[in-house]
């Protein structure tokens, strides 16, 4: 008996010393929020960066020095720590540390093997950002974002379905930025992913497409309805496909995973359903490539009408 009462002893001591770390770790923070300190302890974060899930809720990390930059460019996350590997050579980031020397965001320089060590990947090249995660907006503040573009502008939004892979994500919001669209709806519930794995597959645009966790998809959808947003669904062996409907007006494209398509309660609210043409049977794409496809087909569409209005202009003015 004496054995195992000393496990749990050991254990409860294990448990206490990291909720102290943590709890240490949150006044730091205040106090660094408040006072303009820093408070440096390698232990914090030693456990923050490679240990508990629990110290994982406080700070993200961001790899890479396209994901780094376009985090600090983007000023939507709390970024506390930039960790750069000793020798590399300054030119190579100076993008970043002008940034991080703007914002007064602690540097600190630790050999290759410790960066090595915090790194979810092995292609970080040298440098991490610990941060906050990444604020999620709201869909008032997505409107009022389309609205303040030029008059011409008519908003283009994607709501995914069904997809439940870091990656996949991660590439679909890397090619929603190149296509134009203004923001990404996805359901709340179904919100669980490794932000680090989608920020670095998403080549920074992670942290600057808006995105828009939904409550409640039907009401949402209704509410875009109103304000003038046409919905189309994407779904195999639609009659309609991507060439025969008008993308130029305000549009939501809701697409879903290759496993499972879009819900009945999505299906219900689309306008039209439609269907990407295809000439092998091969039952669906994946979700990233059926997004591009069609978000390309958008990116056309739009690009077209503009021409022939500068055209119509130039030859009348």
């Amino acid at each position: 008996m004496f054995p195992e009462f000393s496990l749990d002893i050991f254990g409860l001591f294990v448990i206490l010393r990291r909720w102290l770390f943590g709890l240490y770790f949150i006044i730091e923070n205040t106090l660094r929020d408040h006072l303009g300190t820093w408070i440096w302890n390698e232990r914090v974060i030693f456990i923050c960066t490679r240990s508990t899930n629990f110290f994982r809720i406080v700070l993200e990390q961001i790899e890479g020095k396209i994901c780094v930059e376009a985090a600090l460019k983007a000023r939507q996350r709390k970024i506390s720590l930039l960790v750069i590997r000793e020798g590399l050579h300054s030119q190579q980031i100076e993008a970043i540390l002008n940034e991080a020397h703007q914002r007064h965001i602690p540097i600190k320089y630790v050999p290759r093997e410790e960066i090595d060590a915090m790194a979810h990947g092995k292609t970080h090249g040298g440098i991490i950002a610990l941060a906050g995660p990444k604020p999620l907006t709201p869909i008032e503040t997505l409107l009022a974002h389309i609205a303040a573009k030029n008059s011409s502008h008519l908003g283009a939004l994607l709501l995914l379905e069904g997809i439940d892979d870091s990656q996949n994500l991660g590439f679909t919001l890397r090619s929603a930025e190149a296509l134009g669209i203004d923001g990404v709806l996805l359901k709340k519930h179904l919100w669980d992913f490794d932000s680090n794995s989608v920020a670095r597959a998403s080549s920074g645009a992670y942290e600057r497409l808006p995105l828009v966790l939904l409550d409640d998809t039907e009401k949402m959808l209704n509410r875009l309805k109103n304000q003038g947003f046409t919905v189309y669904g994407c779904i195999a062996k639609a009659k309609r496909t991507i060439y025969d409907i008008d993308l130029t007006r305000a549009v939501v494209l809701a697409i879903g995973g290759e496993k499972r398509g879009l819900s009945a309660a999505v299906r219900k609210q689309c306008d039209r359903l439609i269907s990407i043409p295809m000439v092998a049977d091969i039952g669906s794409l994946s979700l990233s490539h059926a997004a591009s496809i069609i978000m390309a087909e958008l990116m056309r569409q739009r690009l077209q009408k503009t021409t022939r209005l500068n055209q119509s202009n130039s030859m009348t003015s």
